[in-house]
This record gives C-alpha cells, structure tokens and sequence, in this order.
C-alpha cells in the first residue's frame, strides 16, 4: 500500500520491519507536502535541514506538521501574523523538540488564524486555509491549516493549540481526530502565547491510535513551564473493544439544548449515542447549567489575557517596524496598526477594555466566577459518569466568507467545546459520520466530542477507540490527491 494512504502506527510497524526505510518515508511526504494547493502550510523544511532533524525513536521518523505557533531555532515563524514577518527565534518549543527527541522530524509549519484567534482560518495573514472535503468552505480554526493538512494527504499527522476548541473544532469540520489534553499535561514554553490559562498543545491525527503515540511523546513535566504537570502513568496503546461498565452522560445544555445545532449534526449525534448504547455504554442526560454563560465568560477572559500577552509585539525586539515621524508611542501605532489583523485587533481592545479601570471586577471578576461554577458543573457530573458526550461542532464546514462580516456568528462554532476549555479538562473530537449542512450541499464530517475528569487522557482514548471502531469513519475520506477536487468523498461506512 502507498506509505501516504496508512496511518502514522502502521508507517512507523513499516520501518520498524525493515519494510520501508524512515528516507523513504520523510521523502514521501515532503513531496507531498510540496504539492500543497489548501494553503495548508506556510513553510516546509528542505531534505536534510539541520534545523529540524530528528533522533531515533518510538515516532520511527515519521515527520510531523507543525502549527505556526510553535516557535522552532532559526525557522521562521509568524503566528499568522504579519507582525512577525522575518522572525526567526533562538530556540525551540518543549513540544517540538519532544516530538524530534521521540523520532518525529518537522515537515513543516502550518498555516493558522492569527495568534490563534478565530474558528476558520479566514483570519491568518497569509490567506485562508481550504477544506479537503469541499474547497469552498473553510477547515475550522484556529489549528485549521494542521487539520487540513492531515485530512488533505500532505502530512500522516501533526500538532495544534487549543483555546476554546482550536484543535477538536477543525477536527470535527475536516473528519479526523483532535484532542486537547488536560491543562497543563503537556509543556507551553515556546508556544506562542493567546490565552496563557487556556492554551493546551494537542495532536490532530487519521485515528485515535495516532493521537495516543503523539500525546505520549508530547506530555509530560517541564522546567521551562511552571504550569506544566504531566500525565501520570503512562499513556497506554487504546485497545478497547466496547463500553461495558462506563456510564455516560449527555449535557442537555450542549447537546439537545445547545444553540445554533444544525438538524443533519443532531441526526448524526444521536445515531452515535445509539452506537455507544450498542456498545455497552450506559448513558442517560446530565446537566452542566452554567455551561450556557462558557462562550460569554471565555470571550471576556481570553481577550483580557490576549490583551496583556499581544503587549509585546511594539516593533522594538523583533518581527515587523514601522518607522516614520513622530515619537516612540507612533511607531508603536504604526507597527500594531499595519501589523495586526482585524480580529486580533477586535480581542485587543475587548480585553483592555474588561481589564480597564472601573470595569474589572464587572467583567474580568465576573466571568472568572463563571468559570469556577462551570468547573463545579462538571465535577458534578464526574460523579455520575465517567465520560461525557456532545456534538464538537454545531454546524459542519460553513461556506468562504459566510461568518467573516458576523463575529458572534462566527463564534458560536465554538459553543460546544469552550466549557471544557474553561475547566481544563481533556477531549477529544473523533469522526461520527457525514451530514448535509441545513442550507443543503454536499455531506461534511460531524464530530463527536467525548471528554474525561482532569488527567483522564488514557482512560477517555480507550472509550474514543471503541466507540471510532464501531463507527468505521476510516474508510470515508476525501481523495488523498491533492490535485483532486475538493469535495469528491467516498462512501462512509459508519454513521451519514
């Protein structure tokens, strides 16, 4: 079979059996990449660059895309941003240079919202990213160019961020698996900063076997990162076959309650509930009812650290400088005004805004307290259940430019995955079947968001492979070509 049609586990059994040889593999896939026409990357490394070689190890070579917002030794990296244009930084992210130290060399940087901020991909400074599926419609965001890239053939797996769904959001719109891991389970420290108590680096990957050897080499302590933890134990293979003695629940308020759900996603969501009772899970509704304020609270608390993380970017240090007439504070105006991006400059002044004088408590002190109530939502609920269920998305892959004018529109594609962030708990987005969008169209991918207690990684890709294997998504795919035209799938095997 052609190296670029397996997943990563079965590249790396390739290698490991003297099958296929780890150039071989690197080789396929940087010409791949090369063929890009989503947009997917912004840069791609060179056969033998130095800058991004890899070790042996577990990962058996198999490179990996990188999200443009991990800062990489001498790589440019932008964030999406034009105010970082010609930045190149003098180290590299505890992540990346986990996934090289475990045998995973970079294939290069993926496209992104800027500084992560936007659920389409339509707010990056170097173009939007295409959806594979249909190249009229966008990946999800802000991680969309690493989603695109996997579910597009031109990378076997790779790496994201999530703040309020960045990761399991394009996961659920392009058809492959995301998941962000508990807070603090794997190391920030060269990632570039959006929502410093928010921001989880996560794998986007063809199937939960992937994700788990990625989390495996990603996770764990460091020194670099003081909010850094691990995973205790050790992240094992997922290998179970059903749901027999797991109870879990379904959140009205994120399920048959949740705003803005398009009728082909609650089809699909209920067909996999069924799948899951088939399974041996016991499931029943719960409720999370604070978690109906989670967008309001996280679009009040994201942008205010935003605003004090973006503080750095004055054209003094590195990346774009706008000099001309006038002081020190112009040049700052000029720089911020030329480099920054409409959303970015939107979430800027939010978050000064809410921070400001007067309106601190109000707003910032107001939503800190929601969250605390969302967190004891689920802790709540953890004493019933052992997992919890709900939709990734409520809509599946929306049109070019159809939000672009609608900012709370544009929003609401995170409604469903901003509670988990806010209470820092893992989930994971997996494949549950195609939908036709309410407007009509051809059928998408829809995602089911399975999510755990705090540092329940192993346990919840355990469940995630059971109920991904009964659900048979694998074999629905669009074209791995990426000279086909977008929108060509072939027929899914599970859930449609």
């Amino acid at each position: 079979m052609d190296l670029v049609e397996l997943t990563a586990a079965d590249q790396i059994r390739q290698v490991e059996a003297g099958e296929a040889s780890a150039r071989e593999v690197h080789e396929a896939w940087a010409k791949r990449a090369a063929a890009d026409e989503l947009n997917a990357y912004l840069w791609r490394a060179e056969a033998g660059d130095e800058r991004v070689r890899a070790d042996d190890g577990p990962l058996g070579r198999v490179p990996v895309a990188v999200k443009d917002l991990f800062c990489i030794e001498d790589v440019p990296t932008t964030a999406g941003s034009r105010i970082l244009e010609g930045f190149e930084p003098t180290y590299t992210a505890t992540a990346v240079r986990r996934l090289a130290d475990a045998g995973a060399p970079v294939l290069g940087k993926t496209n992104m919202d800027e500084f992560a901020m936007g659920s389409s991909n339509e707010n990056s400074a170097y173009g939007p990213v295409l959806n594979p599926w249909d190249r009229g419609r966008v990946p999800g965001g802000s991680s969309g160019g690493s989603a695109a890239a996997v579910t597009g053939g031109l990378a076997p797996w790779a790496i994201g961020t999530d703040t309020g769904g960045s990761i399991r959001q394009p996961a659920s719109l392009c058809g492959i698996v995301g998941l962000k891991p508990t807070y603090g389970a794997v190391s920030r420290f060269g990632m570039i900063a959006f929502a410093s108590s928010l921001d989880q680096c996560g794998p986007l990957t063809r199937d939960v076997t992937d994700a788990a050897l990625l989390l495996r080499a990603l996770a764990g302590r460091d020194r670099c990162d003081s909010t850094s933890t691990g995973i205790p134990g050790e992240i094992a293979t997922p290998s179970r076959e059903d749901l027999r003695g797991l109870r879990l629940g379904v959140p009205r308020e994120l399920a048959s309650d949740a705003e803005g759900i398009e009728a082909g996603v609650t089809a699909t969501f209920e067909a996999t509930v069924r799948v899951v009772e088939e399974l041996g899970g016991e499931v029943a509704e719960c409720d999370l009812p604070h978690s109906a304020h989670a967008l309001e609270a996280y679009y009040v608390l994201a942008p205010a650290e935003a605003s004090a993380n973006l503080a750095r970017y004055d054209g003094v240090r590195y990346g774009l400088r706008v000099d001309g007439d006038g002081d020190l504070t112009a040049m700052y105006e000029r720089t911020r005004a030329r480099g920054f991006g409409a959303e970015v400059k939107r979430r800027i002044m939010l978050g000064t805004y809410a921070l400001s004088a007067g309106y601190y408590e109000a707003y910032y002190g107001q939503a800190q307290r929601v969250r605390t109530k969302i967190s004891e939502d689920f802790a709540t609920a953890f004493e019933r259940f052992d997992y919890l269920l709900t939709p990734t998305s409520p809509t599946v892959a929306f049109e070019l430019g159809s939000r672009t004018e609608r900012p709370l529109a544009m929003y609401l594609s995170d409604y469903c995955t901003v509670p988990m962030s806010l209470a820092g708990i893992p989930a994971i987005s997996i494949p549950a079947g195609l939908a036709e969008p309410d407007e009509g169209g051809p059928k998408l991918p829809v995602g089911l968001q399975i999510c755990a207690p705090a540092f329940g990684e192993s346990g919840l890709l355990d469940a995630a492979y059971a109920i991904e294997q009964a659900i048979g998504f694998r074999e629905a795919h669009p074209s791995p070509n990426p000279a086909a035209p977008g929108g060509e799938a072939e027929e899914a095997d599970g859930n449609d």
